[in-house]
């Protein structure tokens, strides 16, 4: 059985960090999988999907160390050629990845006790993201 549904969200840009966790769960919920893989993936080059310990330090922290290794004001070829001085944000998505797959058991995304999903928005500018979130698997 294969179940996909997409989500909306709207983001600040600049590392904008969402968590996402409620609804890969509702979505696992509304598929009737209880075992299998949910693959998450963002639609689009300039966000990012992953895990984190969803509290606002670390958010912060994440924020600072992504500006520190790809910084928004980093001179890039693709803003000169686009005019969109968006390329650190390309990059940071590149960096991180679209997306990433996650067990599901007893019909829940598997995590740890603090693990969240979170959808990264790198642009410079808020922005209407999409997520698509397919679970694959079994029913009993």
């Amino acid at each position: 059985m294969v179940y996909g549904q997409e989500i909306s969200l709207q983001t600040k840009g600049f590392s904008d960090i969402r968590d996402i966790t409620g609804d890969v769960n509702s979505i696992i919920g509304k598929s009737e999988i209880t075992d299998g893989l949910v693959v998450i993936s963002v639609i689009g080059s300039t966000a990012s999907i992953s895990t984190i310990e969803y509290e606002p330090a670390l958010v912060g922290d994440v924020q600072d160390q992504l500006e520190k290794m790809v910084p928004h004001e980093m001179h890039s070829r693709h803003s000169l050629t686009w005019g969109d001085d968006n390329g650190f944000s390309h990059i940071r998505a590149t960096l991180m990845g679209p997306g990433i797959t996650l067990p599901v058991s007893g019909g829940r995304v598997v995590l740890g006790t603090w693990q969240q999903i979170i959808v990264i928005d790198h642009d410079n500018r808020p922005r209407d993201r999409r997520v698509f979130i397919q679970v694959m698997g079994e029913k009993k």
